[in-house]
C-alpha cells in the first residue's frame, strides 16, 4: 500500500467518522429551524398574512418532519381557509409524531368534532386530559364536553364540563355549553345563570344571543326575549 493510499483511507476514515458524528449536532439544528419558523408561521397567522405563515410553516417541515407542532399549526393554517382534507392531514401526523402530547390531541379532538366525527374525537380528549404535561387540560375538558353534546350524551358532557369549570370557573367554553345542556334539559333558570355567567366573560356570539332568546322565551321574559332577538337583528339582519 502506498503512502499515498494510506493517507486517502485515514482521511475516508477520518470523514466518515465526521459524517456519522454530524447527525446529531444536524438534528438539534434541525429543530430549533424548526420551532424558529413555526413561531414565526403563528405570528404571521396572527396578522392574517396567511401566505407567509404557510411558507415559514412549510419550511418547518422541511427542517424536521417529526415536528409535531409545525403539523398542528398547519391544521390550524389550512382548517382557516377551507381546505379540510389537508388540515386532517397535518392534525392526524402531529398525533403520529407526538401521540401522547395534550395539545396535539385536543387540536385533532376538536377538529374531528367541528367535522361530524364526534365518536372519534373523544379518546384524544381522554388522551390529551391524562398528559400530565400538559399545562391546560381544562380546555380539552371543555371541548369533550362539548362534543358530548353534540352527540346529545348529556350525562357525558355534563361531567366533562364541570370538570373543566373545575379547572376555571370562567371558562367561557365550558360555560355557554353548560348553558345549552342546562336548556335541553328544560332547566330554564339553570340555563339563564350559566349564560349570564358566560356573558360577564365573553363578548356575545350569534350563539349565545340564540340561546338567551330561546331561554327568556321559554322562561315568559318577553322584555329579555325581544332584547335577544334585537342584537340577533343587527348580527344578521335577515334571521
Amino acid at each position: 500500500m502506498t503512502i499515498f493510499r494510506y493517507l486517502a483511507l485515514i482521511t475516508l476514515v477520518v470523514v466518515l467518522a465526521a459524517c456519522s458524528s454530524a447527525p446529531k449536532q444536524d438534528d438539534g439544528e434541525r429543530r430549533k429551524a424548526a420551532e424558529t419558523n413555526t413561531s414565526l408561521g403563528r405570528e404571521y397567522m396572527d396578522r392574517g398574512q396567511n401566505e407567509i405563515a404557510l411558507e415559514k410553516l412549510k419550511r418547518a417541515v422541511g427542517f424536521d418532519k417529526t415536528y409535531a407542532p409545525a403539523h398542528t399549526m398547519l391544521g390550524v393554517l389550512y382548517e382557516s381557509i377551507g381546505q379540510t382534507k389537508d388540515a386532517e392531514h397535518e392534525f392526524r401526523l402531529a398525533v403520529q409524531y407526538d401521540p401522547k402530547d395534550g395539545d396535539v390531541n385536543n387540536n385533532l379532538g376538536a377538529f374531528l368534532c367541528r367535522h361530524g366525527k364526534e365518536a372519534e374525537a373523544d379518546p384524544h380528549f381522554v388522551t390529551a386530559i391524562e398528559d400530565p404535561f400538559y399545562s391546560t387540560p381544562g380546555i380539552a375538558m371543555a371541548n369533550a364536553g362539548s362534543c358530548a353534546l353534540n352527540r346529545g350524551e348529556l350525562d357525558k358532557a355534563e361531567t366533562y364540563l364541570r370538570q373543566s369549570l373545575k379547572y376555571d370557573q370562567r371558562m367561557p367554553a365550558a360555560l355557554l355549553p353548560m348553558a345549552d345542556l342546562s336548556y335541553r334539559r328544560a332547566d330554564y333558570l339553570r340555563a339563564r345563570a350559566f349564560l349570564q355567567r358566560y356573558e360577564a366573560v365573553a363578548p356575545a356570539s350569534e350563539e349565545s344571543l340564540s340561546l338567551g332568546f330561546r331561554i327568556e322565551t321559554a322562561l315568559g321574559d318577553e322584555e329579555s326575549a325581544r332584547r335577544y332577538r334585537d342584537q340577533l337583528r343587527k348580527i344578521d339582519p335577515t334571521g
